[in-house]
C-alpha cells in the first residue's frame, strides 16, 4: 500500500510538471499584444488583425484615437506594443524622445481629403469655395492644432486662402470618426474626413475630393514602441501588416499602399 501510494504521488508530481511546463509554453506562445491606432484606421486594422490572429494564434487589442492624444499617451509611459499614427508629426516627435524601438518604423499607407455632407443635403457644394455659402453653418472638424486629419484640412484651407474666412463656422471635435459621426447626425453642414470613412458610411456623401497634387501629402507610419514587453509578437504583426494579404484589406478600404 505504501508503495502503491508513493507510487502515484510520483506519477501526479510528474503529471503537474508537465502541466506546468505545457501551460507556460502555451502561455509564451499565444501572447497578446495592443496596439495604439489612429482612429482612421480601426476598420482595416480589425480586419487585418483577424487574419493574423487565426493564422498565429496571438491576440491583437486596440486602442483607437486621435494620433495626437494616443502619442501623448506613450509619452506618459501608457502600454502599447505598436503605434500607428496617421501623420509623421506625431511619430517624430516620439521618435525624437528616445518612444520608439530602433529600426522598426516605417511609413505604410496614404490617404485623401475629402468634403461630406450629409446624404440627404440639398445644398449644392462642390468646390471649397462653397463652404463660404451662408446655407454652411457650421463645418466639423477634428480639432485643427493636433489631430492630423484636422491639421492636413486646416492647412489645405490656408493654402486655398479660405481658412480666415472659414474659421468661424469650424465646430472642432476629437477625430476624424466624431467628424463622421456629426455629419451623420446632422448637426452640422459639412465636414472634411478622409476618403476612407467616407466610403464606411451609407449617411454621407462626398461633394469634394481634395486633389492630391494639391491637397497634403497624408503618411501613415508605423513602429513598435520602445517600452513594449512584447517585441517579438510585435514585430510579427507589423510584419505581417505588410503582407500581399494586408495590402489587399488596405486597397480595398481606399487607402493607397506605400512600398
Amino acid at each position: 500500500m505504501f508503495q502503491f501510494n508513493q507510487g502515484m504521488r510520483r506519477l501526479l508530481s510528474v503529471a503537474a510538471v508537465f502541466f506546468v511546463l505545457a501551460w507556460t509554453q502555451a502561455t509564451a506562445w499565444a501572447d497578446e499584444i495592443l496596439v495604439s491606432a489612429a482612429a482612421s484606421l480601426s476598420d482595416v486594422l480589425k480586419e487585418i488583425s483577424s487574419g493574423y490572429q487565426s493564422k498565429s494564434k496571438h491576440t491583437v487589442k486596440f486602442n483607437f484615437g486621435p494620433s495626437s492624444g494616443l502619442a501623448r499617451q506613450i509619452e506618459e509611459g501608457a502600454p502599447a506594443e505598436l503605434f500607428f499614427s496617421a501623420d509623421l508629426r506625431q511619430m517624430d516627435t516620439l521618435d525624437k524622445n528616445g518612444r520608439l524601438e530602433p529600426g522598426t518604423r516605417k511609413n505604410l499607407v496614404s490617404n485623401q481629403l475629402v468634403i461630406i455632407v450629409p446624404g440627404d443635403s440639398k445644398l449644392s457644394l462642390s468646390s471649397p469655395k462653397d463652404l463660404l455659402k451662408a446655407d454652411v453653418k457650421r463645418i466639423a472638424l477634428a480639432e485643427p492644432s493636433s489631430v492630423p486629419v484636422g491639421v492636413y484640412s486646416k492647412k489645405y484651407l490656408t493654402d486655398e486662402g479660405l481658412w480666415n474666412k472659414v474659421e468661424a463656422k469650424v465646430v472642432p471635435v476629437q477625430d476624424v470618426r466624431a467628424t463622421l459621426a456629426s455629419v451623420e447626425s446632422g448637426n452640422v453642414e459639412a465636414g472634411f474626413v478622409y476618403k476612407t470613412d467616407a466610403a464606411i458610411s451609407k449617411k454621407v456623401k462626398i461633394v469634394y475630393e481634395v486633389p492630391i497634387d494639391k491637397g497634403p501629402k497624408i503618411t501613415y507610419p508605423v513602429a513598435i514602441v520602445k517600452e513594449s514587453k512584447r517585441k517579438d509578437t510585435a514585430r510579427g504583426f507589423m510584419n505581417y501588416v505588410q503582407s500581399p494579404a494586408a495590402k489587399d484589406a488596405f486597397k480595398k478600404c481606399g487607402f493607397v499602399v506605400l512600398d
